[in-house]
C-alpha cells in the first residue's frame, strides 16, 4: 500500500486497530496465530471492557480523518472504511449499554472464551506447552475480572436471564471436575511433556480452583439474584444486538413474517420427501425412522473420518468447476469437540499464515456413537466446504489485498452465516444431495433456521403468533412456547433443542442472521445475474464475492450486485 504513517488510509487504521486489539486482547491473538501473546489473557473486568471501547473509539476518530485522505475513494479503501466503522460502531452501542455486565451463555461469554482458546494453542514443542502453563496461571485473573464485571451488573440491575445462568453453571461445574477426579484443564494439561508436568499440573489445579469458585458464586449468589429477570430482552435491547450480529437494522416485524413464509415453503418440500422415505409419514415421522432405519456411521474416531473425507470429496469436486481454490484453501481438518459445551457443531478459522488449518468441531453429547447421515451431510457443506471454511480461509488467503481487519476480527455473524447456509443450498442446486434421505435432512436444517427467526424474534419481542399457524394460533410467545414448537420441528433430541433455546435467550437476534443472511446473498446474487445476463459466470462471482471481505448485510447487497 503507498500510504505511510503520517497519512493513513482507511486500510491503515484497520490494521492499526487490530495490532492495538491484540495487546489488549491475547486470545484474538492466539487465534490469529500471534505466539507472542501466547501466555497472556485478557481482561475482562469493568476497567477492561472499557480500555477495549476506548480503543474503538479511537480507531472512529482515526478512521474520520483517514476517508478524507485523498485515495480514501477507492473501492479496497471505501468496503474496508464502512465495515470498520459500522462492526466499531455496532461494538460501541453494546458496550453503551453496558451488554458486558450481564454477559451469560451456554455459548458465547468469557468463560467460554478462556476454555476454547486452550483447544487451539499448538501443543507440538515444549516451548508450546510452556506457554500453555502461562497462560493456565493467568486463569484466575481473568475468571476473576468476569465475576467483577457481573458484579457489577447486579449492582446496577443488569441481570442475564435465569435460564441461561443455570445451564452455565452447571457446565462450570463440569468444567471444575465436580464428582471427577479433575477438572477440564487438567485433563487439557495431562498432555504437555513430562518435563514440564509439575508447573503443568500446578497451573491447571490453579484454574480448576478458578472455575469452581466462579461456580460456587454463580450457584450461590448470581442465579438467586437474577431468579426472577425475564428471559427474554424486549424490542430496543433486541434492535441493538441485532445490528451487533447482523451489520442491519432489519424490519423486525417484515423478518418474522419471512420466517413464517419460509415455515410454510419448507414444510410442503418436506412433506414430498418424507413421503419418498416412508409413504403417508410427515417430515418428523420419517426423520425418526432415518434415526432408527437410515444411514448411520458407528463410532466417535469414524465419524470424524468420514466428516473429513466429506469435506475432501466437496474439495475435489467444487475446485475448478464452481470456485478456484488456493492450495492451503484446500487444507480443512475434522475434530471432535471438547466436552462441556453447546450442542451445536462450529468452526474456527485458520491462523493467518495458515499453520494451523481451518477445523471442523463436532459434539458428542451424551456419550453418543451412532451419527445419522442425514444430520451431518448438509451440517458439514455448512460448516466446512463450501461454507465456513472456503470463506474464512479465503479472507486469510486474500489478507494482502484486503486488510488484516477485513481478513480476519471484522466478520460479521449474519454475512458469515448467511454465506453458509446459502452454500447448503448451493450444494442442493448442484446436485450433491441425490437421494430423499440427504435431502430430506438439509430441509430440516432449513427449517431449523427458519424456525429460529421464527422463535428469537418472536419470544423475545412477545409477537403474536400468526392465526394461519398450526402451533396455537392468536398466542403470544414465550421461551415455553418456543421450545415446544422449535422440538415439534426438529429431528434433533430434547437436549439439543434445550440448548438451542438457552442460546437464543443468551444471544438475541445471532440467529435469526442464518436465514436473513442466506436471504441476502441469493438477492445479491441474483442482483449480479441480472445485469450480466447470459455473460454471469457463477465461478468468477463466487470467488469475487468471497475475496471481497466482510459486510454487514446493509452493505452486502449492494456489494454483491456489483460484482
Amino acid at each position: 500500500m503507498p500510504e505511510t504513517s503520517s497519512s493513513p488510509l482507511p486500510r491503515q487504521v484497520a490494521d492499526t486497530y487490530v495490532d492495538e486489539l491484540i495487546a489488549l486482547d491475547p486470545i484474538t491473538g492466539t487465534y490469529l496465530g500471534v505466539n507472542e501473546v501466547a501466555g497472556r489473557l485478557p481482561d475482562f473486568s469493568p476497567a477492561g471492557q472499557e480500555q477495549v471501547a476506548e480503543l474503538a473509539r479511537r480507531t472512529l476518530a482515526r478512521l474520520d480523518e483517514a476517508e478524507r485522505r485523498p485515495g480514501a475513494d477507492s473501492d479496497a479503501e471505501r468496503r474496508c472504511a464502512r465495515l470498520l466503522r459500522e462492526r466499531l460502531t455496532a461494538e460501541l452501542a453494546v458496550h453503551e449499554a453496558e451488554e458486558g455486565l450481564c454477559a451469560v451463555s451456554n455459548l458465547r461469554s468469557p468463560a467460554h472464551s478462556v476454555r476454547i482458546v486452550f483447544t487451539v494453542m499448538p501443543t507440538e514443542t515444549a516451548e508450546d506447552w510452556a506457554a500453555i502453563a502461562q497462560r493456565l496461571r493467568a486463569v484466575p485473573a481473568a475468571f476473576e475480572g468476569y465475576r467483577q464485571s457481573l458484579e457489577l451488573g447486579l449492582e446496577r440491575k443488569l441481570f442475564a436471564g435465569p435460564r441461561p445462568t443455570a445451564t452455565f453453571v452447571e457446565q462450570l461445574a463440569e468444567w471444575s471436575g465436580e464428582g471427577a477426579e479433575r477438572g477440564w484443564f487438567e485433563e487439557f494439561a495431562a498432555g504437555g511433556p513430562e518435563e514440564l508436568r509439575a508447573e503443568l499440573d500446578e497451573a491447571a489445579r490453579g484454574a480448576t480452583a478458578a472455575v469452581a469458585a466462579l461456580r460456587d458464586w454463580m450457584r450461590e449468589v448470581y442465579a438467586p439474584a437474577v431468579a426472577d429477570a425475564p428471559n427474554t430482552v424486549g424490542r430496543e435491547r433486541y434492535r441493538r444486538w441485532s445490528r451487533y450480529f447482523n451489520g442491519t437494522d432489519f424490519d423486525l416485524d417484515e423478518a418474522y413474517a419471512y420466517g413464517w413464509a419460509e415455515y410454510h415453503r419448507l414444510l410442503g418440500e418436506m412433506r414430498a420427501e418424507a413421503d419418498k422415505i416412508l409413504p403417508g409419514s410427515d417430515p418428523w415421522e420419517a426423520l425418526a425412522h432415518l434415526d432408527a432405519h437410515g444411514t448411520h456411521i458407528e463410532g466417535v474416531e469414524e465419524v470424524r473420518v468420514w466428516l473429513q473425507g466429506l469435506m475432501d470429496e466437496a474439495i475435489e469436486a467444487l475446485d475448478g468447476t464452481h470456485f478456484e481454490l488456493a492450495e492451503r484453501v484446500r487444507k480443512v481438518e475434522s475434530r471432535i469437540a471438547p466436552p462441556g459445551g453447546a450442542a451445536a457443531p462450529y468452526y474456527t478459522g485458520p491462523s493467518e499464515d495458515f499453520s494451523r488449518p481451518g477445523r471442523t468441531w463436532l459434539p458428542v453429547m451424551d456419550g453418543d456413537t451412532r451419527f445419522p447421515v442425514y444430520d451431518l451431510v448438509s451440517t458439514w457443506y455448512h460448516e466446512g466446504v463450501p461454507g465456513h471454511h472456503l470463506q474464512i480461509a479465503q479472507w486469510a488467503h486474500v489478507a494482502d489485498t484486503l486488510s488484516r481487519y477485513q481478513a480476519t476480527v471484522g466478520s460479521v455473524s449474519a454475512n458469515c452465516e448467511g454465506w453458509a447456509l446459502y452454500a447448503e443450498r448451493l450444494m442442493d442446486e448442484l446436485g450433491f444431495l441425490p437421494d430423499p434421505e440427504r435431502r430430506l435432512g438439509y430441509l430440516d436444517a432449513q427449517m431449523m433456521r427458519a424456525c429460529r427467526v421464527i422463535v428469537d424474534i418472536g419470544m423475545h419481542l412477545e409477537l403474536e403468533i400468526p392465526a394461519d399457524s398450526p402451533f396455537h394460533p392468536g398466542e403470544r410467545w414465550t421461551p415455553e412456547l418456543a421450545q415446544e414448537f422449535f422440538q415439534q420441528h426438529s429431528s434433533r433430541p430434547a437436549a439439543f433443542v434445550e440448548s438451542e433455546l438457552t442460546r437464543y435467550l443468551s444471544m438475541p437476534a445471532q440467529a435469526i442472521g442464518y436465514k436473513l443472511g442466506e436471504r441476502a446473498w441469493l438477492l445479491g446474487r441474483a442482483n449480479a445475474q441480472a445485469r450480466h445476463g447470459e455473460a454471469f459466470d457463477a465461478k468468477a462471482w463466487h470467488m469475487a464475492a468471497l475475496s471481497q471481505g466482510p459486510l454487514g448485510l446493509d452493505d452486502l447487497v449492494d456489494e454483491l450486485s456489483k460484482l
